[in-house]
């Protein structure tokens, strides 16, 4: 008997030149920042410059796989707002403000909680979900002690 598989629905981010190591990076289930070495400010979602100061001297620093963040905020959806997501209502979108890098906010759901669990400041962990064969998304879900 052959199971049927079904193919993820959702959009799946694009890599491209400027955002490949942070996709990279993530596909091995690790955390990669853009950080410009001139002024040391990190970019996120990362870009050809600096979102600081313009440099283009900008490198990609490894944070690893052990990302523990806060939630600066977050919005709850109860509608689909695009084809994919309608299976997975309500969906719980945050901020992650990193605990390693306090400046950078990273988007995600998070996953495994309840709404009525959720309040700014809540510890979280990043998690990554394989959604193909060669991608994965970073994610949050609550961190417990």
């Amino acid at each position: 008997m052959t199971q049927a598989t079904t193919a993820y629905q959702k959009p799946i981010p694009l890599k491209d030149l400027d955002n490949a190591p942070y996709w990279d990076a993530a596909d091995q289930h690790q955390l990669a920042l853009q950080k410009c070495d001139d002024c040391q400010a990190y970019s996120q979602p990362p870009g050809p410059t600096c979102a600081k100061c313009g440099s283009a001297n900008v490198r990609f620093e490894q944070l690893g796989d052990d990302i523990t963040a806060t939630v600066y905020s977050y919005v709850v959806s109860y509608r689909p707002f695009l084809p994919g997501f309608q299976d997975e209502l309500p969906t719980i979108i945050a901020l992650g403000q990193l605990d390693q890098v306090p400046e950078v906010k990273i988007m995600g759901n998070i996953l495994k909680c309840e709404e009525k669990d959720l309040q700014i400041g809540m510890p979280i962990r990043m998690t990554w979900v394989d959604i193909t064969e060669d991608r994965a998304l970073p994610q949050w879900i609550p961190a417990t002690n």
